[in-house]
């Protein structure tokens, strides 16, 4: 059997979870740039494979899979171990709740298309764009924070990572790009340093993918 391939970019959050994810559970895989600066989600040949134009997809066991979430969700199904859901049904309900609290509340108004709509459509500068991203990271971050300190310790969940942790650390690579101050969110700050040294999250970095610039 050939393996999974994932069609993405080096820089998307989306993306990202997923490459952790897949990384973490073992699984050997490929990679097939999507530019999206230079609109390769918008050929045909892509929306071929993603219909939305959007990265990630994952082509896996003989489907093609889009919405990173769906596809975590997908891997933890088919392969469970290690495990990225807690077994009690109320914690998994938990870990959730945070996770989409970035996946489905921070991301979507924080991405590529919103920012080149806020400056072509609206007509807004870099300053009100990052303005923008700032706050709604901000405002999320300020309720994760909180959930974390509930029910948090080494991770967001427990001491055991999670989904959770596989959605923040990519939503806190774009808050250090975009220049949120991250003073106000010490449990996140630790969360995310902590990951990042796990060898998992570390392949995973924007800075080390095949299609990352060279600087």
């Amino acid at each position: 059997m050939s393996k999974p391939l994932l069609f993405g970019y080096f820089r998307s959050s989306a993306a990202y979870r997923v490459r952790i994810a897949l990384a973490w559970k073992g699984i050997a895989f490929e990679t097939k740039p999507v530019h999206l600066v230079k609109g390769e989600h918008r050929a045909d040949d892509y929306l071929g494979v993603q219909p939305q134009g959007l990265v990630p997809a994952l082509r896996i066991d003989g489907h093609t899979l889009g919405q990173s979430m769906a596809i975590l969700e997908y891997l933890e199904e088919t392969r469970p171990e290690p495990p990225l859901l807690p077994k009690d049904p109320a914690e998994r309900a938990i870990v959730r709740w945070m996770a989409e609290l970035i996946a489905a509340d921070i991301h979507p108004v924080n991405n590529l298309r919103i920012g080149n709509y806020l400056r072509g459509t609206l007509g807004q500068d870099d300053a009100a764009v990052q303005i923008w991203m700032r706050h709604w990271m901000a405002q999320g971050f300020v309720a994760l924070e909180k959930l974390v300190a509930r029910h948090g310790g080494a991770f967001c969940h427990g001491d055991a990572v999670s989904l959770a942790d596989l959605c923040l650390v990519p939503q806190m690579y774009n808050a250090r790009r975009f220049g949120l101050e991250l003073a106000d969110f010490p449990a996140l700050t630790a969360i995310d340093e902590r990951c990042r040294a796990l060898p998992a999250f570390d392949s995973a970095d924007p800075t080390k993918q095949i299609d990352t610039p060279v600087s």
